[in-house]
């Protein structure tokens, strides 16, 4: 079977990305980040995704983005 990792922000480009290869009947594994964001709206949204399409496996990394210097979104 064709497998396939997904990096999955919960957006459209992204849903778009897994549906297709969902669709290509790929084995499909969804990778998020959390990376310190204020709200969790952003994982929340990719959780809801990959579940409703049917991903094999979902998971979310966690970065501490101060190793890169911060970030204006955290």
């Amino acid at each position: 079977m064709k497998r396939a990792v997904v990096l999955l922000s919960g957006g459209i480009d992204s849903t778009t990305t897994l549906a297709i290869a969902i669709a290509e009947d790929y084995e499909t594994y969804a990778l998020s980040f959390d990376y310190g964001q204020r709200h969790q709206i952003e994982t929340d949204a990719a959780r809801r995704v990959a579940n409703s399409l049917g991903a094999k496996e979902h998971r979310i990394a966690k970065i501490d983005m101060r190793i890169f210097g911060g970030s204006a979104l955290t």
